[in-house]
């Protein structure tokens, strides 16, 4: 109509759905919530491409609806190398013009026009490179040069943002923070759940990849002084194996109830809903994170909390769970105990943990990306 505002256009943003394909970790599920909640909105156009030959094929069927696909074949392995060096091939040559380009697993390609975004989710490969696998050793580099030629990083907690900042010496409007939001459980698959228990009601469940960082180790020794007062109490650690493999069968090959430490590996999104649901407490003994999801999701389900103050941790759980110190084993079963058998500190734990977790929506994620989005084009 004559005398109407028009419409400001839409955002031409691209992310980098890479970590959609295969088996799902949790950079895995930030990358789906985040381009989940852009697309939901009217403002922004939402695509996404694939650094794979192999596997981009599979890419349409693991991205959120409202979300395009328009990309040449990329491979991985040469691209990462030219990235990490110089700045060709610019991302144009394979998804076409956009405004926004959004790395979400610490790369992001260079542009012709586009504004880059990319997505640091933690420092191991700074803080502990013993930790890490080679593949991961390479992100220090690629994330320099990003910031480098321009890019801004986008960090999920204040915690990770100040260790970029001083690590990489980027100025404070290079390092944007924007949380994540709590994903929402799958409906529950009751009979898969009751496979994996095999008849057990009362259970210490763990969610994550064996790997040195998630320290699944110290968690079985913590559960063994409980389970030597509570014949009946089991300990599930659900996840995929991982290079902290070999020292996750050395702690259970030395553990006093090794028949009640039940591993079904990787599970399915309901398997994994109903295992949280009926669990007495959620650990989360990590030594360091960038963000957690896990914990959130636990509260969200009502169930109370025991973590650490390792990385961004304290800052994501608040007041809202028992928090120890990384490592420390009798401390973190003295924790569980409470979680575990205290009625009423479960009680407290449960309605925290409950008001905690809505301060964590997609859609306050998807509103903080339009901001930084909008920012960096000077909108």
């Amino acid at each position: 109509m004559p005398g109407m505002p028009e419409a400001a256009p839409r955002l031409r943003v691209a992310l980098d759905g890479t970590p959609l394909l295969g088996h799902r970790t949790g950079i895995g599920v930030a990358t789906a919530g985040m381009m989940g909640a852009l697309a939901a909105r009217s403002d922004v156009a939402v695509s996404s491409y694939a650094v794979s030959v192999r596997q981009r094929s599979d890419l349409a069927t693991q991205v959120p609806a409202g979300v395009s696909i328009e990309q040449r074949p990329m491979a991985a392995r040469p691209l990462m190398a030219a990235w990490a060096r110089s700045s060709h091939p610019r991302i144009e040559r394979f998804i076409g013009p956009h405004d926004v380009v959004h790395g979400t697993n610490f790369v992001v390609p260079p542009s012709r026009r586009a504004r880059r975004v990319v997505s640091v989710w933690d420092l191991t490969f700074a803080r502990f490179p013993e930790l890490c696998e080679p593949a991961v050793l390479r992100f220090e580099r690629l994330v320099a040069r990003a910031l480098k030629t321009g890019a801004v990083v986008h960090v999920a907690s204040n915690a990770i943002a100040d260790e970029v900042r001083e690590h990489f010496g980027a100025r404070r409007d290079q390092v944007a923070v924007v949380h994540l939001g709590v994903p929402a459980l799958a409906p529950p698959d009751l009979e898969g759940a009751e496979r994996v228990l095999g008849g057990s009601r009362r259970y210490i469940l763990s969610i994550g990849t064996a790997e040195p960082r998630k320290d699944l180790p110290s968690l079985v020794g913590a559960f063994d002084s409980l389970a030597a007062e509570d014949p009946e109490l089991e300990l599930v650690l659900v996840g995929p194996p991982g290079w902290g493999q070999a020292a996750l069968e050395a702690a259970i090959d030395r553990s006093a109830a090794p028949e009640r430490i039940r591993r079904p590996g990787f599970v399915s999104d309901g398997v994994l809903a109903s295992l949280l649901r009926g669990a007495r407490a959620l650990a989360y003994p990590s030594l360091y994170e960038g963000f957690g999801f896990p914990p959130l999701q636990a509260m969200a389900a009502g169930v109370p909390v025991v973590t650490t103050r390792a990385g961004s941790i304290g800052e994501i759980v608040g007041g809202a769970a028992l928090v120890v110190a990384p490592g420390d084993v009798d401390d973190l079963a003295s924790a569980l105990a409470v979680a575990v058998y205290d009625e009423a500190q479960r009680s407290v734990l449960i309605t925290a943990g409950a008001t905690r977790a809505t301060d964590f929506t997609w859609d306050k994620t998807a509103s903080g990306l339009m901001a930084l989005y909008r920012r960096l084009l000077g909108n």
